[in-house]
């Protein structure tokens, strides 16, 4: 009996060893890098260090969501939407001497085959360069400018801070921009800076519905200071739903070429060539899905509608421009650049740029957007000037060098 009771006390507390492994920090790292990661049918290193893993189009990470278990990939939108501004193609980035491709920089080193969509690996330095692992590749409330009102509180205390064009007034089926690309530099580890688009329907309180593309750098997300494509979607102003790119079940791709989080190449120099990228997002009229092209010819995918409540429908307002994180650092304003880190004024070659601004309406039609009003929250550190000609439709200059005489 004695011996019995030897061998139970040795197997509990074996097995009690093992459990405290398995809910170790490590473990659950372990886990979560397991769910992050999907099973690679190739893998590619790319110059800058990222793996990008070819993964089977059926076992992408969107497919974790409960709701698209059984779901069947909508390989194509039913419609695109008419009216397209005439541009170069996708794959072509606008310089001031001459067409030169616009390529992301891992596809020097290999492509993902037909059948399966480039995913950034995330690696265990990434999860613990986040506050928690719960919440990496999320961002932090609140992100989205609010053109009706100025929270001087948070800019006191540091926060969000933006340069934007927006409409709203009416229904809103979808948005299309050509944004520069730069590389601005970042003074905190934990602030960023990118450029992009929202399509925004609900309130700016706890129901905020969000579609967001366009280009970041980010140190904190990527670990370096890469200038970088990426999407992020939420259903509750950034609270529970949605993430960075495919960080989260969601957005389902179905495009092989083209990865969300990897490095754009090549880009913009002060007074010297001009790069930029093109995107539109689209609400298909019989399905209902949100989709995503990249240039003309790279359409990325789509998030399915059943992800939003009031995007379900339409949107209420578009955002184009630039945001960075102001973190306040020793209580005086960041040097964090956005755009070129230039303002408005100093103009092509020198400001970064959105141009080909258009928004979808309800006959699926693209036309320039009526009414744009213009937002920033200080405009003596980030600013942002509207205007319209026959190259570029509407279009606007922003950004800005953030801490300066000026900008304290």
């Amino acid at each position: 009996m004695a011996a019995a009771r030897v061998v139970a006390c040795l197997l509990a507390a074996v097995m009690c060893l093992s459990c405290g492994a398995a809910r170790s920090p490590e473990a659950r790292m372990h886990r979560h890098l397991k769910r992050l990661n999907k099973p690679a049918v190739k893998s590619i290193e790319s110059p800058d260090g990222d793996i990008i893993d070819c993964v089977h189009i059926s076992h992408q990470p969107a497919f974790d969501h409960p709701f698209l278990k059984n779901h069947t990939i909508q390989m194509r939108p039913s419609y695109h939407p008419e009216g397209l501004y005439d541009e170069s193609k996708a794959n072509v980035a606008s310089s001031g001497d001459g067409e030169r491709p616009m390529v992301q920089l891992w596809h020097r080193n290999g492509r993902c085959a037909p059948g399966t969509v480039p995913v950034r690996r995330t690696k265990k330095d990434d999860l613990m360069r986040a506050t928690s692992m719960r919440r990496y590749g999320r961002k932090h409330k609140p992100t989205v400018a609010n053109p009706m009102s100025v929270d001087l509180a948070m800019l006191n205390e540091g926060g969000h801070q933006h340069a934007i064009s927006y409409v709203q007034g009416e229904k809103y089926y979808g948005a299309k921009a050509t944004i520069n690309v730069w590389e601005p530099k970042i003074e905190q580890p934990n602030e960023f800076s990118l450029s992009q688009l929202w399509i925004l329907g609900g309130s700016f309180g706890e129901d905020l519905n969000s579609i967001e593309a366009g280009w970041q750098v980010s140190p904190d997300l990527y670990g370096d200071n890469n200038t970088r494509l990426f999407t992020y979607w939420t259903s509750d102003a950034y609270q529970a739903t949605g993430c960075y790119n495919m960080l989260c079940s969601g957005f389902v791709q179905i495009n092989n070429e083209v990865a969300m989080g990897a490095s754009i190449f090549p880009l913009s120099g002060y007074s010297g060539s001009q790069y930029d990228i093109s995107i539109l997002i689209w609400k298909d009229p019989k399905e209902g899905h949100w989709w995503m092209q990249f240039g003309k010819e790279y359409v990325l995918g789509y998030w399915p509608s059943f992800l939003f409540s009031y995007l379900a429908d339409s949107a209420s307002m578009i955002e184009w421009g630039g945001e960075v994180v102001n973190s306040q650092a020793e209580g005086v304003h960041t040097s964090t650049q956005m755009g070129s880190g230039h303002f408005p004024e100093e103009g092509f070659g020198k400001a970064s740029y959105f141009k080909n601004i258009q928004v979808v309406d309800s006959t699926n039609n693209l036309k320039a957007p009526h009414g744009m009003g213009t937002f920033t929250e200080q405009s003596n550190c980030y600013d942002v000037q509207n205007g319209n000609n026959a190259d570029w439709g509407s279009y606007f200059y922003y950004g800005g060098p953030g801490r300066s005489a000026n900008c304290q």
